[in-house]
C-alpha cells in the first residue's frame, strides 16, 4: 500500500534530531550563526558548552566578529597618577608612606578584585593604560607592561638612552592570538627651549625584546611637552607639544618624520585649564578642553592626495572640526541637585572610540556626561577620592575589551 512507503513520525523526528545535532556540532555552521548575534548575546554563548566556547574564543571567529560589530569595552576603574612623584628629581617632593604609588578607584567587583590582588604594589607609577594593558614603572630605567586580562606581567629591558625629562607612548597592536604585541616609545623632552627641529626617541618592541634608538625630524622647531603620554589612533602617535601644538608621528613603515598641527583655540574654553586626547567613534583623534565656563571638543580630520595609498604624516592636510560645545551652566540647570555642589567642573577623559559621552569631574566626584542630552550621571567608585590631590594628578580610566578571555585547552 501507498501508506507503507511513507516515513513514520518517529523516523522523521529521529532524522530531524540528527540534523539539528549535526548543525550544533559543526564549527563552520555555528560560526555563521554566532556572527549574526549582537554583542550583548554572543558573550553568553560560552556558558552553553565547551564546543561553543571553543568557537567563540577562536581567533578566526573573533577577527570576523570584531570586523563586523566593533569592539566594546567595560570600565574597570580609574588610575590616579600624581605628577609630583613621576620623574621627580632626587631632592623633589617625596610620596608619603601611607599613600600608594598607584592609587586605583574601582567601579565594579572585578575592579575590587584587581585592587586587592596586590599587583598594583609591584608596578610602580602609572604611565599609560590602553585596551586593558598597563604601562607603568619608575623613570628612567624600570618599566613594566601588565595584561589585566591574562594577569601576566612583563618587565622591559633597561633603556639604553638616559632622558632626564621625557614623554612616552604605548602602542597596543591588534593581535587575534594569545600573544601580546606592543611597542613602548620614550621621547626626549628638552628642558631649555632651544631652536630644535629634531627629537631623540627610543622604541621597545615586544617582538624583538629590544630598544631601538632613532631621531625624528620636523620641518619647523618644536618641543614635546614633558611628562605627558601620547594618544595612539590607528597606530599613529599624537603628542602634546609646546606652544599650543600637536606632534603627529606615524611609526609604521619606518617613517622618521613629525608633523605639527596647531591646536584649536575655541571660544568658550579659550583660557582652558584642562585638555585631553582620545579616539572618536569614527577612528579620528579627539581633542577636548575645558575652562570654568564649559568645554569644547574637536576631531582632527585629514586629507591626502591619494587616500588609498599610505603616505607619511607630513604630506597630509589636517583640519580641526568642532563637534561639541557645552556650557557648564546648562548642566547645572538640567541637574538641579548639583546646584549645591562646587561649580568647578572640568573634562576628565574620553571613553574608547566614543564621541557622545565623556567623563567630567566636579570636586572629587566623577560623572558621565552625555553631550547630546547635556545630562550627567554619577560614576560610583571605591577609593579615597577625597585624599587625592586632583590639581596635580591625572585620572586615567581603565577599560577592558569586552571579549571572553579563556584557555582553549581547558
Amino acid at each position: 500500500m501507498l501508506g507503507d512507503n511513507l516515513p513514520s513520525n518517529e523516523g522523521m523526528d529521529r532524522k530531524s534530531s540528527n540534523s539539528v545535532y549535526a548543525v550544533l556540532n559543526c564549527d563552520d555552521i555555528l560560526h555563521d550563526i554566532f556572527l549574526r548575534l549582537p554583542p550583548s548575546t554572543v558573550h553568553k554563548l560560552i556558558l552553553v558548552s565547551k564546543r561553543w566556547l571553543h568557537v567563540v574564543s577562536s581567533s578566526s571567529f573573533r577577527r570576523c566578529y570584531l570586523s563586523k560589530w566593533g569592539q566594546d569595552f567595560r570600565l574597570l576603574g580609574f588610575f590616579v597618577c600624581n605628577f609630583l612623584y613621576l620623574g621627580r628629581p632626587r631632592d623633589g617632593y617625596r610620596r608619603p608612606n601611607w599613600e600608594p604609588a598607584l592609587p586605583f578607584l574601582s567601579t565594579c567587583q572585578e575592579g575590587d578584585d584587581f585592587n586587592l590582588s596586590g599587583i598594583l604594589k609591584q608596578l610602580g607609577y602609572l604611565i599609560d593604560c590602553s585596551k586593558g594593558i598597563i604601562l607603568s614603572g619608575r623613570h628612567p630605567k624600570t618599566y613594566f607592561v601588565y595584561n589585566t586580562m591574562t594577569k601576566k606581567k612583563y618587565q622591559l629591558l633597561e633603556p639604553q638612552q638616559f632622558y632626564k625629562t621625557l614623554c612616552m607612548a604605548l602602542i597596543v597592536e591588534e593581535s587575534f592570538d594569545d600573544d601580546l604585541c606592543y611597542k613602548v616609545i620614550r621621547a626626549k623632552c628638552e628642558c631649555k627651549l632651544k631652536e630644535r627641529n629634531t627629537v631623540s626617541i627610543e622604541t621597545y618592541s615586544s617582538k624583538t625584546g629590544k630598544w631601538k634608538q632613532s631621531t625624528l625630524m620636523c620641518s619647523t622647531s618644536f618641543a614635546l611637552r614633558p611628562r605627558t603620554v601620547g594618544m595612539v589612533v590607528g597606530g599613529v602617535v599624537h603628542w602634546l607639544a609646546m606652544w599650543g601644538k600637536i606632534a603627529v608621528y606615524d611609526p609604521r613603515l619606518g617613517d622618521r618624520y613629525i608633523a605639527l598641527v596647531k591646536l584649536p583655540s575655541g571660544t568658550l574654553s579659550h583660557e582652558y585649564e584642562e585638555c585631553v586626547l582620545g579616539e572618536s567613534s569614527d577612528g579620528l583623534l579627539q581633542y577636548g578642553q575645558s575652562s570654568n565656563l564649559g568645554m569644547e571638543i574637536w576631531v582632527l580630520e585629514k586629507e591626502s592626495d591619494n587616500p588609498s595609498l599610505y603616505c607619511n604624516c607630513t604630506r597630509v592636510k589636517y583640519t580641526w572640526v568642532q563637534r561639541w560645545k557645552l556650557n557648564f551652566k546648562v548642566i547645572w540647570k538640567k541637574n538641579p541637585p548639583l546646584s549645591t555642589q562646587s561649580k568647578e567642573a572640568q573634562i576628565l577623559s574620553f571613553l574608547p572610540r566614543n564621541s557622545k559621552t565623556v567623563f567630567i569631574r566636579i570636586g572629587w566626584s566623577i560623572f558621565l556626561c552625555d553631550l547630546a542630552t547635556k545630562t550627567i550621571e554619577p560614576v560610583n567608585y571605591q577609593g579615597r577620592g577625597a585624599a587625592i590631590s586632583w590639581e596635580s594628578s591625572k585620572v586615567v580610566p581603565c577599560f577592558l575589551p569586552a571579549w571572553p578571555i579563556c584557555s582553549l585547552s581547558e
